[in-house]
C-alpha cells in the first residue's frame, strides 16, 4: 500500500493538509512517533473499500478451503440455476 509518511505531530499541526491528502489521493498517511510507525490515517471511503476487499478475500479463502474438502464441482449453469431457485427468479426473466 502506497502512502505518505509524516510525524504524528503533523496530525495536530497540519490536520487540514493531511485530510486533503487522504481524500484527494485515496492513499493513507502513515504517522510516526520517535521515528517508528504509530498510526495510519485514511479516508472513510478508502477504509470501507479496504474492508470490502478483506471480506471478499476471506470469503474466497473459505470457498477454497471448502473446495479442498470435497471433489464435488458445479458448472456455472448449475450454480446460476440454484441461485435463481433460491431467490425464486424465473429463468426467462
Amino acid at each position: 500500500m502506497k502512502g505518505t509518511i509524516r510525524p504524528v505531530s503533523d496530525l495536530r499541526n497540519n490536520f487540514a493538509d493531511i485530510s486533503k491528502v487522504v481524500h484527494e489521493t485515496g492513499q493513507p498517511v502513515f504517522l510516526t512517533k520517535n521515528g517508528y510507525g504509530d498510526m495510519v490515517v485514511m479516508s472513510m471511503e478508502s477504509y470501507e473499500n479496504m474492508e470490502f476487499e478483506n471480506e471478499v478475500y476471506h470469503k474466497l479463502k473459505e470457498a477454497e478451503q471448502e473446495a479442498e474438502l470435497t471433489d464435488q464441482r458445479f458448472s456455472s449453469k448449475e450454480v446460476l440455476a440454484a441461485m435463481r431457485q433460491a431467490i425464486r427468479v424465473p429463468v426467462n426473466g
